[in-house]
């Protein structure tokens, strides 16, 4: 069954950061389609988010509510999120932005923005969520909607990636966190394991075994149990953590995948990239 979330409300309430972070939190977003074209969506996929009302008249308003009682006929779940400001907080961002209202209305932007809180009086009057956004900033609304419409995931459907890299061929440019594991002892200097890699048990029960090993990624432990809530919670979207060493083939290996276990301990989903395992 399909599951729709119609994003409505005054311009520049934050209807793209709202669409934004859908997105993030998995939704499939459409922007600004026709409202005739709504109900044929449906069974096209889980979960849609529509934002609606960005060329508004009162023919759009019609077929916005129209739209609406196709869909919950057809048997779809759907709630209508409409965000709103105070008239000054809306006069302000619209001088900061410098761009036309997309309403005509006398007495310049005061005025257009007046005409438009009239057009969506019936689509806030359904509204399931309305969510002043005159306190708020990017952030603190992104959060709001994870709290809402983010299923309770406590990863708030942020990315993670696990990286491994020598320091020979130079650090990742693209990542958020590196860590170095070169004070570890390297197995590169037991003739016996030299030719293995991070992948290969020998080398895995060599790096595992040392003390240092455990206490480090204790300590790894318990900063990422601070560090990603934090970062969820500011609504970071790509989390990439590099782990490097020499080379690049035998103790970063082996924990860039201790370390992507510990995440997906917690509930997240991370990738595992060795760079320069093959150098």
């Amino acid at each position: 069954m399909n599951e729709f979330l119609v994003i409505a409300g005054l311009s520049g309430a934050g209807r793209s950061t709202a669409a934004a972070a859908l997105e993030d939190l998995g939704w499939e977003v459409i922007d600004n389609l026709p409202p005739r074209l709504i109900p044929e969506l449906t069974g096209s996929a889980e979960r849609l988010a529509l934002v609606v009302g960005r060329s508004l008249d009162q023919a759009e308003v019609q077929g916005i509510e129209l739209a609406l009682q196709q869909l919950r006929s057809s048997g779809a779940t759907v709630q209508v999120l409409f965000l709103d400001a105070a008239d000054d907080v809306l006069v302000r961002r619209y001088e900061g932005t410098r761009r036309r209202h997309p309403v005509q209305g006398e007495e310049g932007v005061v005025g257009s923005i007046a005409s438009e809180r009239e057009l969506l009086a019936s689509i806030k009057a359904q509204a399931d969520v309305v969510v002043d956004t005159t306190e708020l900033n990017v952030h603190q609304l992104r959060e709001r909607l994870v709290r809402t419409f983010g299923r309770d995931d406590p990863t708030g459907n942020m990315r993670t990636a696990v990286v491994s890299f020598g320091y020979t061929h130079g650090i990742p440019l693209d990542v958020d966190l590196v860590f170095d594991c070169r004070f570890l002892p390297n197995p590169y200097w037991d003739d016996e394991l030299r030719p293995f890699t991070g992948r290969d048990e020998q080398v895995k029960e060599f790096v595992l075994g040392q003390p240092e090993t455990a206490a480090f990624l204790d300590k790894l432990d318990d900063l990422f149990g601070l560090l990603l809530p934090a970062y969820v919670k500011e609504g970071k979207s790509y989390l990439t953590i590099a782990v490097g060493c020499t080379g690049g083939r035998h103790r970063s290996v082996v924990l860039a995948q201790e370390l992507a276990d510990r995440l997906a301990a917690q509930g997240f989903s991370p990738t595992v990239h060795h760079r320069d395992i093959e150098r």
